[in-house]
């Protein structure tokens, strides 16, 4: 490799800024090509999925081979059963992991890899469905694909025309439009999304109320004509400076807080029942809230508050506070 001058700071900018509008302009191409049959083909590909009911077996070569990777990852954490296949290693027993009621979604720019022939001879064979993401109609993928993804053929990012960068960033974004459409398709909410995603910072804010909540013996919990002085000591022995009224029937019909007791303290009440002194309107939650909604009504009230009981139906079942939700890592 010859040596070449350093480029200047501003020439370095420049490389980015030509880098990033190359790219767009592929995209927008991809974008401007939904009008003319890729839409369709999108449509397409998903009723086939859905109706093939098994997994979809992403396979690429080189840098095709690894945007297909992320692929298949974006699609098995969305709900759709997905895994990638290398295509070399295919022809060495993995063309076993492809099963008959799975769908090949194979990706190649040029759609001539030889890689790919074997996974290609392989779904004609036995009637396997497959799609292809090329921007080839008239090549060796193209043509035996059952539905074909044709992406536009824009100018690669590379100055040379050889790295794929343009193509990849394209490959990249016809796997997530088809994932997403795929989930818009099911219904996928967000509380599905959290059954494949329980570690880090994104499960997280995947975590429900009722996995964090206190219950059983740790609610702070007593009847309407509970003493005050009893109250007192339910808000302190649970240590959540609040408790939950009920009624005979057990449901919430009030909370009694520490500003509920200085009001009733400042009148000089103090032989009266947890009734006369509750607040009437007490927060409260389901057990399948998402923690982090709770986290931002406590955030966002106009008078911002710490706890929150959890019901079920009138009936309160548990308690969260703000900590809790902050040692969860929720914010």
């Amino acid at each position: 490799m010859n040596a070449i001058p350093a480029l200047s700071d501003e020439a370095a900018i420049a490389r980015i800024e030509t880098t990033i509008d190359i790219e767009l302009r592929g995209l927008q191409e991809m974008r401007a090509g939904l009008s003319n049959g890729l839409a369709q083909a999108f449509l397409a590909s998903a009723k086939a999925i859905e109706a093939a009911g098994g997994a979809v077996v992403v396979t690429g070569m080189g840098k095709s081979g690894h945007v297909g990777n992320k692929i298949a990852a974006t699609l098995a954490s969305t709900g759709t059963h997905s895994h990638f296949v290398h295509p070399a290693e295919a022809s060495h027993g993995d063309l076993g992991m492809i099963a008959p009621r799975d769908v090949v979604l194979a990706l190649s720019w040029s759609g001539e890899v030889p890689e790919l022939a074997n996974i290609i001879t392989y779904t004609r064979r036995f009637g396997i469905k497959l799609i292809a993401i090329t921007s080839r109609p008239d090549s060796a993928l193209g043509r035996a694909a059952d539905i074909g993804l044709f992406l536009p053929a824009a100018e690669e990012a590379c100055p040379n025309g050889l790295a794929p960068t343009t193509s990849t960033t394209m490959q990249l974004v016809a796997g997530d439009a088809l994932a997403m459409l795929l989930l818009d398709r099911r219904g996928f909410s967000s509380r599905d999304f959290s059954h494949y995603h329980p570690g880090g910072k994104l499960g997280a804010q995947l975590l429900t109320v009722g996995q964090l909540m206190h219950k059983g013996n740790e609610l702070p919990l007593v009847t309407k004509d509970t003493s005050l002085s009893q109250g007192i000591v339910e808000m302190t022995s649970k240590r959540f400076g609040i408790a939950a009224v009920v009624d005979e029937a057990q449901n919430l019909i009030g909370v009694l807080t520490d500003g509920d007791l200085r009001r009733a303290f400042q009148k000089g009440a103090f032989d009266i029942t947890v009734e006369m002194a509750m607040g009437k309107h007490p927060q409260t939650v389901t057990a399948d809230v998402l923690a982090a909604e709770v986290l931002a009504r406590m955030n966002n009230a106009s008078q911002p508050f710490t706890c929150m009981f959890v019901v079920d139906g009138q009936k309160p079942v548990g308690v969260v506070h703000i900590h809790d939700l902050l040692r969860a890592g929720v914010a």
